[in-house]
């Protein structure tokens, strides 16, 4: 069974099917990839009959709304470049979606992504039921991708800081999303100067996490700030 990327190459063509590459765009306000839904149906389905493609993405539409799937109502459209060179009006999805379509169309190529997502999902049931198997699967995540034993201490260490900060503001009533997303702002502008959006430019990230691209003193920094705020709170 091939293996599965962790995160996707940051370029404006991302290849998720053996050579065959699936327009996407970047979206810098949200922070995240949207993908041609026909390009993908394409992939999947092995036809290069766009009008084809077209009228088995229509077909599939209306199955999945006939399910109950909100995948259809989920989907976006952009204007992409197509093989004349003009860019037309097109079904886009993101990276979650893209996974929930994969699911939906029966083909051999899709099938690695789903013995995948299968064994991702069983992993993450032993995670909720023993939460100390999330804490190993990280270590070994980090060690896989070549961090040191003392930056993996640190990073989690982090994690502990943000949690106990992010019950905090919990229990007086704040809302996750946007006032959490604003009061770690205000944290960051206060060791950094930056906003967390603003750092992310800054090391050149785009979807990566931004803690897990920061240097060991990067995260002290990021943890006294947070354990002083939870301390002041």
């Amino acid at each position: 069974m091939p293996s599965i990327p962790d995160k996707f190459d940051a370029d404006s063509k991302i290849k998720l099917f053996e050579s065959q590459h699936i327009r996407s765009e970047w979206d810098a306000e949200a922070e995240k990839w949207w993908f041609s839904v026909l390009d993908v149906v394409a992939v999947l389905t092995d036809q290069p009959d766009y009008k084809k493609v077209r009228n088995y993405w229509k077909w599939l539409k209306k199955k999945l709304i006939a399910e109950g799937s909100q995948l259809v109502s989920a989907t976006n459209q952009l204007k992409l470049p197509a093989a004349d060179g003009k860019k037309y009006l097109t079904d886009v999805a993101d990276t979650e979606q893209i996974l929930r379509l994969i699911q939906s169309i029966p083909s051999k190529r899709a099938e690695p992504f789903k013995l995948w997502l299968a064994e991702v999902g069983s992993q993450r049931l032993d995670q909720l039921q023993d939460p100390e198997l999330s804490i190993e699967q990280a270590m070994r995540d980090y060690k896989r991708l070549g961090y040191t034993d003392n930056w993996i201490n640190q990073r989690l260490k982090s994690i502990e800081i943000r949690k106990k900060l992010t019950d905090e503001w919990k229990e007086h009533g704040l809302q996750e999303g946007p006032e959490f997303a604003f009061l770690t702002d205000v944290i960051y502008k206060t060791w950094a100067d930056k906003t967390a959006k603003e750092y992310k430019q800054h090391k050149g990230l785009r979807q990566e996490n931004l803690r897990d691209n920061m240097t060991n003193k990067e995260l002290i920094m990021s943890m006294l700030a947070e354990l002083s705020t939870k301390e002041i709170s």
